[in-house]
């Protein structure tokens, strides 16, 4: 039989406003910028990936995700695209860094992979269909007054558990929260993301004043560089720390697990490289007994979708925050996940991911 080869590799930048402007502690964001990676095989397979680079925490954008990608697309030609980890050891060679566009390759070749099988993307990755997946709605951070309405109109809406953006102060962060738990009441839950607003004396002041508050865990309380800091904030916190932006690859959840730094970790492609490097750090977390969190940052319902698969694949993934598609003004995919009722999110049961860019969207660059 002869090997499958990778014949072509295509890459467009998606841009998509937002209906509203998403506002973190780094910043606010007005559009969905992304990279889509549309690779096609000699055995006529094609596989489809996506990154959505942040500027501020993975130091890319979708026009150095364009430049580097076609570094990989000339590496990759005539490869093997089911040796993966091969294939991301020829990325990992040509560049260090640049975990967003490795995402976007990993993902296409996990698609062909797939596809090859004949399964969806979970059942590839050793996962069932036997957990409901349900995601969270992310309040931006603003006033207390405009925070509070957002989030009842979250609640309203039939969302499970509501997401909150702070890291703008710690005692007015105190005041949003408690501005939000006076209208949306103490049942529904509620995380909280500092984006690594605090320093650290005042992450754990803060995180003490917000115990009464009801709140699952709170993300990345401190920058990343101080993640040395951060077994001092996890033991004095009565709230869990999760780590996000210094919990990038495997190697940082081998750290953070030996540091004892934080209770739960949250994976993002965009942030470890890819499938191919998700799957250690899930590996690690197992044996931690740690839970995982799987997260996005402002992809389409593609890489949302092959993000859902991921989460079908560990019991200690039990935190979904896969909302920001929700936030397009337009939707440019066809297939992929659907957003049911209360937040419940349906997975494709077709081989690969099962979601591909619409044509109309697909400008070559």
């Amino acid at each position: 039989m002869q090997a499958l080869a990778i014949t072509k590799i295509d890459l467009y930048k998606l841009f998509i406003p937002l209906k509203e402007p998403f506002i973190i502690s780094l910043g606010p964001l007005y559009n969905a910028e992304s990279v889509v990676v549309r690779m096609e095989t000699s055995a006529g397979i094609t596989g489809w990936g996506e990154c959505s680079p942040f500027m501020s925490i993975n130091g890319e954008s979708a026009d150095t995700g364009l430049v580097v990608g076609r570094y990989f697309e000339q590496a990759l030609l005539g490869k093997d695209p089911l040796a993966i980890g091969d294939r991301v050891a020829d990325m990992d060679r040509i560049i260090y860094g640049n975990k967003s566009i490795k995402s976007a390759f990993d993902m296409a070749l996990y698609d062909i992979a797939a596809k090859h099988a004949g399964q969806p993307l979970y059942r590839f990755l050793g996962g069932t269909g036997n957990k409901e997946i349900a995601t969270d709605y992310t309040v931006s951070v603003d006033t207390p007054a405009k925070m509070a309405a957002d989030a009842l109109k979250i609640k309203t809406q039939g969302f499970p558990v509501i997401k909150v953006k702070i890291g703008k102060g710690g005692a007015q962060d105190v005041e949003r929260i408690r501005a939000i738990r006076e209208a949306v009441g103490s049942d529904i839950p509620l995380r909280v993301d500092a984006n690594q607003g605090w320093g650290v004396a005042e992450a754990i002041e803060t995180l003490k004043a917000l115990e009464p508050f009801n709140i699952q865990h709170c993300e990345e309380p401190v920058a990343r560089w101080e993640f040395m800091e951060l077994p001092k904030i996890k033991a004095q916190s009565p709230i869990p720390v999760m780590a996000d932006e210094s919990c990038g690859d495997q190697h940082d959840v081998k750290r953070l697990i030996g540091l004892g730094a934080c209770d739960r970790i949250n994976i993002k492609l965009g942030k470890s490289g890819g499938i191919y490097n998700a799957l250690q750090m899930i590996r690690l977390a197992e044996a931690a007994d740690m839970e995982i969190q799987i997260g996005a940052f402002l992809e389409s319902r593609l890489a949302m979708t092959a993000f859902a698969h991921l989460a079908l694949c560990s019991p200690k993934i039990v935190y979904f925050d896969f909302d920001t598609a929700l936030m397009f003004s337009q939707d440019p995919v066809e297939g992929g996940i659907l957003y049911k009722e209360n937040g419940r999110i349906e997975i494709p049961d077709q081989p690969g991911i099962g979601a591909v860019i619409r044509e109309d969207f697909l400008k070559p660059e």
